[in-house]
């Protein structure tokens, strides 16, 4: 659970220019009684706007769902975020609505107030059981009323909109009506007018007892606090460093946020290039990458809760380093590169490079993950990613993979770039493996040769989530799998979109040993 934290001792106490301040439901607000690992919700809570619930405290259940304003390419946005794992000062200068604030007054004294569409909609189709879900529910539906692609885009964009809200009382099908009734319907009302209202300054410096605080709003600013402090936590999304604070209470001497720095957003597609900010959300990516970069679209879209990627970053996912993150193996079969900044420049590496150890990268004392850029998919090149869980959605991977296979006008492979996540201790080509295809034609044989070839590169291990020999079993299939599907397609460049479907990883049929 968590707690309210003590009062803040320092600048923010003594109201200097450090005070932290941003809009609550339309109003300023400069809250008291806080520590750099306060959360949003602990916040909200302990001043008494209990609307918000506390079910899970990792992200996972949406009781605690608020909305903010995010900057995006088509102007500033609402969208749904976990308020349970979000720090409170990682809210300065922003808009924040809870649940609480979206009911008008009524027009005379007594009258009962004026319900949000979200809220009316849950209303008129009985979507409330319980109830303890229903506020995370309406503020899901909250962000879903201002997505404009949600009024005619395909349905799994609705799935997903509420894929992160947990019903216990099992009343997923009038709440689902409810989102039906309002998605997309972007009314000109007061919350459409708070997007624009002019922001107030984002950038914060803290000292609150033996905590600091620091959210610069420049590139420039941020590289000058890290060379000072190198050994200070960087925080963007805080999706994973959250857990810490409310699983494991931790703290830290210094933490930089990232939030605030425009540069680090940037998502820009060149005909040679697509350039990715190490801040970009993990939404506003998948929003961009369908035609652009389908593979790694297609990793996104089971990735995690619509809350999580709302906040969550493509830079906070690579620099965890762990062996199961998603997005790792993408970047290796796509030959990413990986810019790094510190305050004496940038430098460059391939992301087989940047990955170095269990949970270890090489960035350097000082420096932080500036932008990822991805190549341009070459003539006759194949590809598609994997995501292989227990659950279809919101689940770690028990194996992930992306491959990359280039094909000649004669049907040899003249490149081949597989990646495995979840079968060691980081993420990793397999390099025997594209050996074995190197030449080749590119048929089923081949890619069962490749496939026999895979325990010579990967070495997984049993855990709570799957025995090694059920991985290595998947990882081939998946190679096999990976070929039937582009057979399926036509071996058209690119990688095909995933279907509405759920989708599995099955056995398939296969002579005795060719790839076991």
């Amino acid at each position: 659970m968590n707690h309210p934290s003590p009062a803040p001792t320092g600048p923010a106490a003594a109201g200097s220019p450090g005070v932290l301040r941003f809009l609550l439901n339309g109003e300023p607000v400069e809250p008291s009684g806080w520590t750099p690992t306060t959360t949003l919700l602990s916040w909200l809570r302990a001043s008494g706007r209990t609307g918000s619930k506390e079910g899970c405290a990792e992200g996972d259940c949406g009781a605690c769902t608020v909305a903010i304003v995010e900057p995006g390419p088509e102007g500033p946005a609402w969208r749904a975020v976990n308020a349970c794992i979000l720090l409170l000062p990682s809210l300065q200068g922003r808009s924040l609505v809870t649940v609480e604030g979206l009911a008008a007054p009524g027009g005379r004294p007594g009258a009962a107030p004026h319900l949000h569409p979200a809220q009316q909609a849950m209303v008129q189709r009985l979507g409330s059981q319980c109830g303890y879900c229903t506020p995370g529910f309406v503020m899901s539906l909250f962000e879903a009323t201002y997505r404009p692609e949600l009024a005619d885009g395909p349905a799994w964009l609705r799935e997903d909109q509420l894929a992160g809200n947990l019903c216990r009382c099992t009343g997923y099908r009038p709440i689902r009506e409810a989102l039906d009734d309002v998605a997309g319907a972007c009314p000109d009302d007061r919350f459409a007018a708070l997007l624009h209202r002019p922001a107030l300054p984002a950038a914060l410096s803290v000292q609150i007892g033996d905590q600091r605080f620091e959210q610069p709003g420049t590139l420039a600013e941020a590289l000058r606090l890290l060379a000072e402090a190198p050994e200070a936590r960087l925080v963007a999304g805080a999706t994973d460093l959250g857990l810490e604070v409310t699983l494991r209470g931790k703290t830290w001497p210094t933490l930089i946020s990232l939030d605030a720095i425009p540069e680090l957003r940037e998502i820009r597609n060149t005909p040679d290039l697509f350039h990715i900010g190490a801040g970009a959300r993990l939404s506003a990516l998948e929003a961009a990458t369908p035609v652009a970069q389908p593979m790694l679209h297609r990793m996104l879209r089971y990735f995690g809760a619509r809350g999580i990627k709302n906040r969550g970053t493509i830079g906070g996912n690579l620099c965890t380093a762990s062996p199961i993150g998603d997005l790792a193996p993408v970047m290796l079969a796509l030959d990413a590169t990986f810019v790094l900044a510190s305050a004496a420049g940038e430098r460059r590496l391939s992301a087989q490079d940047f990955f170095v150890a269990y949970r270890t990268t090489a960035l350097r004392p000082g420096e932080l993950l500036l932008r990822v850029e991805l190549p341009a998919a070459q003539p006759g090149e194949q590809q598609a990613a994997f995501k292989v869980s227990r659950r279809r959605e919101l689940d770690i991977s028990t194996v992930s993979a992306a491959f990359s296979v280039q094909v000649d006008a004669a049907g040899r492979v003249r490149s081949a770039r597989l990646a495995f996540g979840g079968m060691g201790a980081l993420p990793l080509r397999a390099t025997q493996a594209e050996a074995a295809l190197l030449g080749a034609i590119f048929d089923e044989n081949a890619m069962r040769r490749a496939a026999a070839a895979l325990p010579a590169d990967l070495s997984p291990r049993d855990d709570l989530r799957a025995s090694a020999s059920y991985r290595m079993r998947v990882a081939k299939n998946l190679l096999l799998g990976f070929f039937l599907e582009r057979r399926r397609d036509g071996l058209r460049a690119g990688a095909a979109a995933l279907p509405a479907r759920h989708t599995a990883t099955v056995a398939l049929d296969q002579p005795a040993g060719a790839a076991e």
